[in-house]
């Protein structure tokens, strides 16, 4: 009865900061590329470098659930967490739209490969079943959003830890600067497209830090959560 009176508490706390999340998004800007968007040539290109990103999520994701079976169901649900926070679509450019990318979760349990796979499944879900992203710009918003962010994120995470800064500190920080970069990422596509590099640039600086932070918090709670009811996991993951 414990289990499921916590759950449920998860549940209310972490929709109350995702509504948070997505007061904070208005009139900020972009990620998911949409359909037709990029050249051709660019989607082939995004698409195989993402590629060996991908195939080494694979075996990642094999060799954390051969190590911790039981963590099957955390990783269904860093999985779930970042299509519920990416897919909170708000119009920004022509050809983008604004959202968090709830990839850090992951990122701090199962590494950045791992996430490379989730984000793939969650963008093309995404693409197909919202109109959110699109098929073919697909390797470009896999590379930003599951790629280039969770790389960052997981750098941040393991630096602050080992300078021995507090779990909440490296996780708060891990999550929001993984967001920050995806947008980084994301104008630099966009840029080299279409020649507006520091403009979007220079409104992502400024309208992105609300939304990273608030990403960032909720982050903080979910993985509170999960270290007092899902230590066992944790352990076996490696990450307590």
């Amino acid at each position: 009865m414990n289990r499921h009176f916590h759950a449920a508490r998860l549940v209310r706390t972490a929709a109350a900061l995702v509504g948070l999340v997505g007061v904070l998004t208005l009139g900020a800007s972009a990620m998911h590329i949409a359909e037709g968007y990029l050249p051709p040539a660019w989607c082939v290109l995004w698409g195989a470098v993402c590629a060996p990103f991908v195939a080494a999520g694979f075996f990642s994701i094999k060799k954390k659930v051969e190590a911790a079976p039981r963590a099957k169901l955390l990783l269904a649900m860093c999985g779930a967490f970042a299509f519920v926070l990416s897919a909170l679509k708000l119009p920004s450019f022509t050809g983008s739209c604004s959202h968090p990318t709830g990839v850090g979760l992951g990122v701090i349990l199962f590494g950045p490969m791992t996430m490379a796979v989730l984000g793939l499944i969650v963008l093309l879900f995404q693409a197909l079943l919202l109109a959110h992203g699109g098929i073919t710009t697909l390797g470009a918003n896999v590379f930003s959003m599951a790629v280039a962010g969770p790389i960052v994120s997981w750098l941040v995470y393991k630096l602050l830890r080992r300078a021995k800064a507090p779990a909440a500190v490296a996780v708060f920080a891990a999550a929001a600067l993984g967001d920050l970069f995806t947008y980084v990422v994301t104008s630099f596509q966009l840029g080299i497209v279409t020649g507006s590099l520091v403009q979007y640039l220079t409104v992502f600086a400024v309208t992105q830090i609300p939304l990273a932070i608030a990403e960032g918090l909720l982050t903080v709670v979910v993985f509170n959560v999960l270290e007092k009811y899902s230590k066992t996991e944790l352990q076996q993951l490696c990450v307590l």
